[in-house]
C-alpha cells in the first residue's frame, strides 16, 4: 500500500497499464549537414502533426482553458528561434540533428528553469515535451498511444504530461503519478474528465508492472498494488457508496441553494469558454461567476478584434440562458503571458504589470474588449468586473472608461443593456480593507481567494518552500473576506467568491456564516456544495463563523469547523 495525493476524487480497481516512455539515447555523430537539416524539418513537421492531432482529439473532451497547453506546444514546435538554433548547430559543426536538438533543447531548458518567474519555469516543461517528441520522431522511435487502450486499465507513470492526459478515453478508469500535486495540469485534467487520480506518490512505479491489479483510492489518497479478494471487494463496495453519492447529488439539479431555515444563495460555475458553459448547466450552476476571457488572448496569435470577442461573450452569454454572467477582463501578467506582446522584465511580475495596471495603460485593447461585452450585453445578464484593482482611482478610472465605450457605442445607434453590472474582484489585502469604500462605486464584489491568500501571507503559491503557509482557513485570511463582504453589504451590494475555496465543503459553512451572497468554483463541485447549503442553518453557521473568527490557527478552524458540521 502506497500514500499519495488524493488529486480527482473517486475509487476503482482495474489492471495496471504501467507507462513506460521511450529510452532515448542520443549519440554525438558527424553526419552530412544538408541531409540532416533535411531529416529535421521532416522529424519537426511530424512533430507539429503529432501535437495538433492530439489537441483534436483532446478537443472532444477538454475545455478552451485545457486546451490552452497544445496551443503552448505548438507554438514551441513553431518558434523559429529553437529551429535556427538547432539548424546551426547541425551546419557549424556538422553533427547529427537529433545531437543538436538535444544539446540545444538541454540549453533552453537550463535557461527557462533558471529565471525567477513561475512562467518561464512552466515553459521549461513546454520544452521538455515538445523536443522528447521531437527526438523519438528523429530516432524513429514510438512514442506509447494511450488512445489504443481497449480495456479497463489504471494508468502508472512517473508522470503524465498534457499530451498523455489528452489521450485518456472510457477504458482509463484512473491514474497513479510519481510526482504532482492538486494544482498540476494532469490533476486539473482528471478532475475536468471526472477520473479517480492520486499524484504524489513515490515509489509507485517501482511497485507495479503491466497487468497487475491496482486499487486506486482518490478518495484518502491510497494505491494497492495486488490487494486479495476481500480488500478487492471493499474497494469496489467504496466506490459503490461513491458513485450512489454522486447520483444523489443529480437530483439536486434542478433545486434551489438555500439553507434549512430559508436563506437563499447562488452556485455559480468557473468557466474557461463556451465549451465549459454546458458542463456548468449539467451541474445546475446558477450562473457563471468567473468566465476567464483571458484565454481568448491566450489562444490567439494576436489580439483579439472586437468582432471575434463579440462572438465568443454573445455565445457564453445565450448559452447561460439568462443565468448571470460574470466577465473577468483581461487578467494578463504574473504567470499569463502573450507570444505576440512584449511584457516589461520585471523582479516580481505577479505584483508588477499586469490585470486592469495594463488594460489602464494600453486604452485601445481595454476599449476593444469593454466594446465587444457592451455590444453583447442584449443577449445575457451581463456583469463586468475589474481584476487586480488596489485603489479607489483604479476603479473609477476603468468604470469611466466603460461609461465612456457606452455612451459612444449607443451614439454610433448599438443597442447596450441598461442593466450591466460592473464591479470588481477583491483579491489584493488593501482593497479587502477598504471594501466599505470601494462599494460606493462598485456594484458587486467577487472574492479571488488565491491570490488573496498568497498577497495576504506573502507567499507564493506555487512554491513547495512556502506551501504550508497557503491558508485558506488562517484567521487573518477570514477577516479580510468578512470585511469584504460586509462592506459590500453596507452599501446594499453582493458579494461572490470565485476562488478555489468557495468550493471546498469545509469553507461554504464558514462563508454562508459570513454573508457570502454567491460562490462561483469548478462545474463539477456545485452539487456537493449545494448538498453542504441545504444541510446547514444559516443562523447556526452566523455563529460558528464569528467564533473561526476568533481563533488563531486555521488548524483550529478546520478542527472547530469539522466538530460541529457533518459532511
Amino acid at each position: 500500500m502506497l500514500k499519495g495525493i488524493a488529486a480527482s476524487a473517486g475509487v476503482s480497481v482495474a489492471k495496471v497499464y504501467k507507462l513506460e516512455t521511450p529510452n532515448v539515447v542520443i549519440e554525438k555523430k558527424q553526419g552530412d549537414a544538408e541531409a540532416e537539416i533535411k531529416k529535421f524539418d521532416e522529424a519537426l513537421e511530424k512533430t507539429k502533426k503529432d501535437i495538433e492531432g492530439v489537441k483534436e482529439r483532446a478537443a472532444k473532451r477538454l475545455s478552451e482553458e485545457e486546451l490552452a497547453v497544445f496551443d503552448a506546444h505548438l507554438m514551441m514546435a513553431g518558434d523559429p528561434e529553437l529551429a535556427s538554433q538547432i539548424k546551426n548547430m547541425i551546419q557549424s559543426e556538422s553533427v547529427n540533428a537529433e545531437y543538436a536538438t538535444d544539446v540545444v533543447a538541454t540549453q533552453m531548458v537550463e535557461m527557462f528553469e533558471s529565471m525567477d518567474n513561475e512562467y518561464f519555469k512552466e515553459r521549461a516543461a513546454d520544452v521538455k515535451d515538445v523536443t522528447f517528441r521531437l527526438k523519438c520522431n528523429l530516432l524513429g522511435l514510438l512514442i506509447p498511444d494511450l488512445t489504443s487502450i481497449d480495456e479497463d486499465s489504471i494508468i502508472v507513470a512517473h508522470d503524465l504530461t498534457p499530451s498523455d492526459t489528452a489521450q485518456l478515453n472510457e477504458y482509463v478508469k484512473g491514474f497513479a503519478t510519481e510526482i504532482g500535486g492538486k494544482t498540476s495540469h494532469s490533476a486539473i485534467m482528471a478532475n475536468s474528465l471526472e477520473i479517480p487520480a492520486v499524484v504524489g506518490c513515490p515509489g509507485v512505479m517501482d511497485a507495479v508492472k503491466t497487468g497487475d491489479v491496482l486499487a486506486l483510492d482518490a478518495l484518502d489518497g491510497v494505491v494497492e498494488v495486488n490487494p486479495d479478494e476481500a480488500t478487492i471487494q471493499a474497494y469496489q463496495e467504496k466506490a459503490k457508496a461513491y458513485a450512489k453519492e454522486k447520483e444523489e447529488l443529480k437530483v439536486l439539479v434542478s433545486e434551489k441553494s438555500v439553507t434549512k431555515d430559508g436563506h437563499e444563495v447562488e452556485l455559480a460555475g468557473n468557466i474557461g469558454g463556451f465549451k465549459d458553459v454546458e458542463g456548468v448547466l449539467k451541474n445546475g450552476g446558477e450562473g457563471v461567476g468567473l468566465f476567464r476571457t483571458e484565454f481568448l488572448y491566450m489562444n490567439s496569435d494576436h489580439f483579439p478584434t472586437e468582432d471575434e470577442q463579440f462572438e465568443a461573450y454573445k455565445q457564453v452569454l445565450e448559452g447561460m440562458q439568462g443565468k448571470r454572467v460574470v466577465v473577468r477582463t483581461l487578467d494578463i501578467g504574473g504567470d499569463k503571458h502573450l507570444s505576440y506582446y512584449e511584457f516589461p522584465n520585471e523582479m516580481n511580475p505577479f505584483l508588477g504589470y499586469r490585470a486592469i495596471r495594463l488594460c489602464l495603460k494600453e486604452q485601445d485593447i481595454f476599449r476593444t474588449q469593454l466594446r465587444a461585452l457592451c455590444r453583447a450585453s442584449v443577449y445575457g445578464r451581463l456583469c463586468i468586473m475589474f481584476p487586480m484593482i488596489a485603489t479607489v482611482k483604479e476603479f473609477c478610472d476603468a468604470k469611466a472608461i466603460f461609461e465612456d465605450v457606452k455612451k459612444e457605442l449607443i451614439s454610433e445607434g448599438v443597442q447596450v443593456a441598461d442593466n450591466i453590472e460592473v464591479g470588481m474582484m477583491v483579491e489584493i489585502p488593501a482593497a479587502a480593507v477598504l471594501a466599505d469604500q470601494f462599494a460606493k462605486y462598485a456594484d458587486f464584489f467577487s472574492i479571488g481567494t488565491n491570490d488573496l491568500i498568497q498577497y495576504s501571507m506573502a507567499a507564493d503559491r506555487m512554491s513547495e518552500h512556502v506551501s504550508y503557509l497557503y491558508q485558506p482557513y488562517n484567521p487573518s485570511v477570514l477577516r479580510l473576506i468578512a470585511n469584504t463582504i460586509k462592506g459590500a453589504h453596507s452599501q446594499g451590494k453582493w458579494a461572490g467568491m470565485c476562488g478555489a475555496m468557495a468550493g471546498e465543503p469545509n469553507a461554504v459553512p464558514i462563508l454562508l456564516g459570513l454573508g457570502l451572497d454567491e460562490f462561483s468554483m469548478s462545474a463539477t463541485q456545485i452539487l456537493k456544495a449545494r448538498k453542504v447549503v441545504k444541510s446547514l442553518s444559516y443562523e447556526e453557521m452566523k455563529d460558528l463563523a464569528q467564533e473561526c473568527l476568533n481563533k488563531q490557527t486555521a488548524e483550529e478552524v478546520l478542527e472547530y469547523v469539522q466538530s460541529k458540521v457533518e459532511q
